[in-house]
């Protein structure tokens, strides 16, 4: 059980409320154990000479036990239940915060659906042993303790051979939980890739319409589906051996408390009033031993779970606050941003695979810079280093002389506004989207004229308080990319970072973003990659990247006079715009 170690600070945090329920269990228990007494004082009374009064009086003692041991069964449920329900929060609660800290690199390795199962699915069975397993093991312990001395006191060698057959239950126990356990494993590593399968469907839903591709994917859901039944019926046919087999253990001990115990009772030597009492006894001994096989059940499924999400909680973030940070100095306007010597390559790709080799360059504060390249040259690898995405194998990023690993995350991401290649936006407002945050004084028409945001929302039904879909599907790509650059610039940072940010919006567009954020990047430093040499035209400077390193930089007229990579580049996007307007009236026609 050492999985379920992790629980152990979560019930510290409610000892008051567990010491609470489990005092109820054990006090409902006591209550729950005398009557058997009462009946017995109930029974031998009949042979006494007042009958009725030795009646009357057991009566009254078997509703006042009955009366109080619901009452603290009712606050053992209420307290124990509400416990686990609280652990329950609190995990789940700590479980997001981490997969927050987490870095980019685990997500790049590990499904969606299956960190969703981890954060319903598995807490769910965890929460079932921090309750309902945690009562049942405790009620049963308790009753075993002190209804085992009561039948010794009627019989010794009644009780024992009453106890004989349960002997066998921890052997039992032993061989079908560990079977139950590890069918449990595989069924919850299951259903995290069935819930990734349905996610990725449901997000993709318009790639499987378009290519005909419902009956495909309906087939292989049906497999997944049905290997998932069929891993719960396996395990099911394991659960359902436990329980029979208590009620049969349970059975033997009956028969021979009938057998050995009646001849007890036809030999004077234990009254009928004991006889009776000595099988309740049994049976209040019994059924929680049936309960106690279903929390063994609950227990053996929460440790596979909680071995699920332990798993996560042992990612060390990689990405993370300095023991001792540094801060950035005081300044109100740009910040100068430095690569040196930098080589970096992706945690998933082998040794060696160097996405950025060598790269030294200085970005002074205040002015602008542009990253250009074709596709897979380095540009987004390059950018996310500065917001510590990743970090880099060698060399340093620096802010204003520091390295940004020297920095308080939350300092160096306030001080960087970075929109990345791929857009994401929240399933609430625009406003929200845009501000994320920031104060709404006025900044959010401000900077969505600048990113010419402002131009789409006559087209929304409620403007800025129009509630996004899903990954804000109800925007084009270029109105998302144009809410994403006025989220970063409602931040104002003191560094903006562009990562390809105009690529889905049109050339006519693309202009006026840009004149536009000439003015408002004013006092600003600012990093714009594109793969299109007309988005880094007005840079200061403009660095080409090839195959991972630096090839050319210079201004725009500059690398267009050396008439080399860059140059290269601007001819062929220039010959593809031609052939695309060339092609624009034959396809009108045919419309």
């Amino acid at each position: 059980m050492r999985e379920l170690r992790t629980l152990v600070p979560y019930f510290k945090r409610y000892s008051r409320v567990y010491a609470a329920g489990l005092l109820a269990v054990i006090g409902s228990n006591f209550l729950t154990t005398l009557t058997p007494k009462f009946l017995q004082q109930g029974i031998d009374a009949l042979a006494a000479p007042d009958p009725l009064s030795g009646l009357n009086r057991a009566a009254l003692l078997l509703v006042s036990a009955a009366l109080a041991g619901g009452v603290l069964r009712y606050i053992m449920r209420q307290a124990l239940n509400s416990a686990s329900r609280k652990v329950e929060y609190d995990l789940r609660n700590d479980f997001f915060a981490h997969l927050l800290s987490l870095p980019a690199g685990f997500y790049d390795r590990t499904p969606t659906g299956d960190l969703m199962a981890r954060a319903t699915n598995d807490l769910l069975s965890v929460r079932m042993v921090a309750g309902p397993a945690i009562m049942y093991v405790v009620d049963t312990i308790t009753r075993a303790l002190i209804i085992i001395p009561a039948m010794m006191a009627v019989s010794p060698r009644l009780a024992l051979l009453a106890l004989a057959p349960l002997l066998a239950l921890p052997a039992a126990e032993a061989f079908l939980g560990r079977r139950i356990h590890e069918r449990s494993l595989a069924i919850q590593d299951h259903f995290g890739r069935l819930t990734d399968f349905v996610r990725e469907n449901v997000s993709g839903i318009r790639i499987v319409r378009a290519y005909n591709q419902e009956t495909r994917e309906i087939t292989a859901f049906t497999r997944l589906s049905q290997e998932y039944l069929d891993r719960n019926q396996n395990l099911a046919r394991v659960q359902a051996a436990l329980d029979p087999l208590l009620m049969l253990l349970g059975g033997l001990s009956s028969v021979i408390v009938l057998f050995a115990g009646g001849r007890l009772v036809i030999a004077g030597t234990v009254s009928r009033g004991e006889f009776v009492a000595f099988f309740v006894y049994l049976a209040l001994l019994v059924w929680p031993l049936v309960f106690l096989g279903w929390a063994y059940n609950l227990t053996l499924r929460g440790r596979a779970a909680m071995s699920r999400i332990n798993a996560i909680w042992r990612v060390a973030p990689s990405i993370q606050d300095p023991p001792a940070p540094r801060a950035l100095p005081a300044s109100t306007g740009a910040r100068s941003v430095t690569f040196e010597d930098v080589w970096f390559r992706y945690p998933s790709t082998p040794e060696g695979s160097w996405v950025l080799q060598g790269i030294t360059f200085h970005v002074e504060a205040g002015t602008t810079i542009g990253v250009v390249g074709q596709t897979g040259a380095g540009k987004s690898a390059l950018v996310e280093l500065i917001v510590r995405t990743y970090d880099p194998d060698k060399g340093r990023v620096l802010v204003d002389g520091l390295d940004v690993r020297d920095l308080r995350l939350r300092a160096l991401r306030e001080t960087v506004g970075f929109v990345p290649q791929e857009t994401f936006l929240f399933s609430e407002t625009l406003r929200e989207n845009v501000l994320l945050g920031a104060a709404d004084d006025g900044r959010l028409e401000r900077v969505a004229e600048t990113s010419q945001l402002a131009a789409a929302i006559p087209d929304l039904p409620n403007g800025y308080d129009t509630l996004l879909g899903e990954r804000g599907i109800n925007l084009s790509g270029g109105q998302k990319q144009r809410a994403a650059i006025a989220r970063a610039l409602a931040q104002d940072p003191a560094v903006i970072v562009l990562d390809d940010a105009l690529s889905a919006v049109d050339s006519h567009t693309e202009a006026l973003i840009l004149e536009r954020l000439q003015g408002a990047l004013v006092g600003k430093t600012c990093l714009i990659v594109s793969h299109r040499a007309a988005a880094v035209r007005t840079a200061a400077e403009i660095v080409v990247l090839d195959g991972g390193r630096i090839v050319e930089r210079g201004t725009y007229s500059a690398l267009l006079a050396a008439n080399g990579r860059f140059a290269e580049l601007v001819r062929l996007q220039l010959l593809q715009e031609e052939i695309e307007g060339a092609s624009e009236p034959k396809e009108l026609a045919e419309g």
